[in-house]
């Protein structure tokens, strides 16, 4: 056995939860990123962009509770001995930077920001543990108004992202509405209200049945697991049940009257209808329509900071997966209001509201919708290279596609013509160049259209003057390259 041989080498490998992603992908993200950061810039909210890490105790529920504070975040201790935590969301790093910075920032204070976030949780499909999110919040302002105001914005958001109206529905509602009903039925331990929150949150999955069994004493999964249930009676169980099903219909104020009649009047459901009545008359201001935005009682976010409006944002396009049967996106994105998670750091009541999406899932459900994104990531123009002795023609044509707007690149490889054509197939590179020694001689230049090809390729048959008029190959004056570049692009 050779020596080379007995050389370990590590496997090639991602690790769990983490995706490479090619140009495609990143294509469609960025294009998304842009168009909901247009939005939001129009709503005046301005961008923010904090660190990857945070201080661990600064992620709210993530504190620590052991030695090693790594329990659902990835940390680190730090050379001065402080714990460290790559940031879970993009909204406690928001409450962090606003109580830090209180003093000096306009009140309210609307931002937007997006990047990466990373969670300590078990992979498995469509679930990562690194992924994009996008988030936009107004910090300050109590008014029911701007949770109207991230409501309407978020829904012009998914439509600027490839979700046009119809397609998707923002479902409101009010955690004060069930904390009203639930105080009526004299459940008042945090815990066990939690426990609620947590057991409603799964009603899409579970259905009735199955949360009722969780607001009872618990629920046995099919691997045998038991989930312990909030503990509530049977009549407390049949309530809760009943609120979220008062929902239905898009007429706003509808459901709000039949909210009402089933919360029974205590006086933390009362003030969260007077919001939802508040919200609704905004939103009608704002121009956006029962079709758009919703009152719905089952709505539920878990996380525990958010304190009144909750909602999300469902996707109603029907949608399959890479074999074709159809599967259920559900929730593409979420938000609330959180008066609560700046005071951690202040000790006073600073009011809050946001809504977040996931941009991988956005575009992951668009592509799944059969969306097409118009993010397909083109290769450059392709410049054959035959000979080492005209590198410096090559380099030339190159340079002069770039300088008007081009991408452009000498192929580097060591194929001869053949493979380099099909290298350009396979980068969707829109024509090659084509320099030879004849060319170079005549003062001229070969132009492949590529699109054409693919076209011709594909069998399409409309458009046919498109066709006549874009001859397949053609040799021009050296001096037009770019001109004929630019005019087969349409530029």
């Amino acid at each position: 056995m050779s020596q080379e041989s007995d050389i370990p080498r590590p496997e090639a490998r991602n690790p769990r939860g983490f995706a490479d992603r090619r140009a495609r992908d990143l294509a469609a993200e960025r294009k998304i990123l842009a168009a909901v950061s247009a939005v939001y810039e129009r709503y005046g909210f301005e961008a923010l962009d904090t660190g990857a890490f945070e201080y661990a105790d600064a992620l709210g529920k993530f504190l620590p509770d052991a030695d090693r504070p790594n329990e659902g975040v990835f940390a680190l201790q730090d050379d001065d001995e402080q714990w460290m935590a790559l940031r879970y969301d993009l909204t406690a790093p928001l409450a962090r930077f606003a109580a830090q910075n209180w003093e000096t920032l306009p009140k309210p204070f609307r931002r937007y920001a997006f990047g990466s976030v990373w969670r300590n949780e078990k992979p498995g499909p469509g679930r990562f543990r690194e992924f994009t999110q996008c988030d936009a919040d107004t910090v300050g302002s109590a008014r029911p108004e701007a949770d109207a105001e991230i409501i309407a914005m978020a829904a012009e958001g998914l439509q600027a992202a490839g979700l046009p109206a119809g397609t998707a529905v923002l479902k409101i509602n009010n955690r004060k509405l069930l904390n009203g009903l639930l105080a009526t039925a004299g459940v008042s331990a945090e815990g066990q209200k939690l426990a609620v929150l947590r057991a409603v949150d799964k009603l899409d999955r579970l259905g009735p049945d199955g949360v009722r069994l969780l607001l009872g004493e618990g629920r046995k999964d099919e691997s045998g697991a038991f989930t312990k249930g909030a503990g509530l009676s049977a009549a407390a169980a049949e309530a809760v049940l009943a609120f979220t099903a008062a929902g239905g219909g898009n007429d706003r104020s509808q459901t709000l009257a039949r909210i009402a009649e089933v919360i029974g009047g205590s006086a933390e459901g009362d003030a969260g209808l007077a919001e939802l009545a508040a919200i609704d008359a905004a939103l009608t201001s704002l121009g956006v329509g029962q079709d758009q935005a919703m009152f719905d009682p089952a709505v539920v976010r878990g996380l525990e900071y958010y304190t009144g409006a909750v909602f999300e944002a469902e996707l109603l396009l029907p949608t399959v997966d890479e074999k074709g049967q159809t599967v259920r996106f559900g929730s593409v994105g979420g938000g609330g209001r959180y008066d609560d998670l700046i005071a951690r750091f202040t000790g006073q009541p600073v009011p809050a509201t946001g809504f977040s999406f996931g941009v991988s899932r956005l575009a992951a459900a668009l592509r799944a919708a059969g969306r097409d994104l118009g993010a397909e990531a083109r290769g450059p123009v392709v410049i054959i290279a035959f000979s080492q002795d005209d590198m410096a023609h090559y380099f030339a044509a190159a340079g002069e596609l770039r300088a008007a707007g081009v991408a452009a690149e000498v192929y580097l490889g060591a194929s001869g013509m053949k493979a380099q054509m099909k290298y350009a197939d396979r980068r969707l590179s829109p024509a090659a160049v084509i320099l030879g020694g004849d060319e170079i001689a005549a003062g001229q230049v070969t132009i492949k259209d590529l699109d054409l090809g693919r076209a011709l390729a594909a069998g399409v048959k409309d458009n046919s003057q498109w066709r006549e008029e874009r001859p397949g190959q053609m040799t021009v004056p050296r001096a037009e390259l770019a001109p004929t570049i630019r005019k087969i692009l349409g530029l």
